[in-house]
């Protein structure tokens, strides 16, 4: 079984930065892609951002030049560097990855926690 556990989540006035994390733990051949999304209240979950095994980046129009994707593959965790913060971006931020499990080799679709974001004065 392979477990993501996110941190740094946390109330941040607009302007503001935090950097979340997330470690995946449990026996892992490879993990493939990593990614960052949200949920605000009322709303669908939404990509904020993605990353390859290769270190390939991809980001939501919204937050394109604010927030910052990177992973560690030797501790199997990415990151999410997030500045110049709005309001909108309140939501609760959930990391993901496309894990190849070992031994059986399958890939499985694994999701953290969540780690709630709030944005205001």
């Amino acid at each position: 079984q392979v477990q993501l556990v996110e941190s740094g989540g946390g109330l941040v006035q607009p302007g503001g930065s935090l950097r979340l994390s997330c470690a995946a733990s449990g026996i892992i051949f490879r993990i493939n892609g990593m990614g960052w999304y949200r949920q605000a209240p009322g709303k669908q979950r939404e990509l904020v951002a993605v990353i390859t095994s290769g270190s390939s980046t991809n980001y939501a129009d919204s937050v394109k030049g604010r927030f910052t994707i990177s992973r560690d593959n030797a501790k199997n965790a990415v990151y999410l560097q997030m500045n110049s913060l709005k309001p909108e971006d309140t939501a609760v931020y959930y990391c993901n990855a496309d894990v190849t499990a070992w031994p059986t080799m399958n890939n499985l679709d694994y999701w953290g926690q969540g780690t709630q974001v709030t944005v205001s004065s």
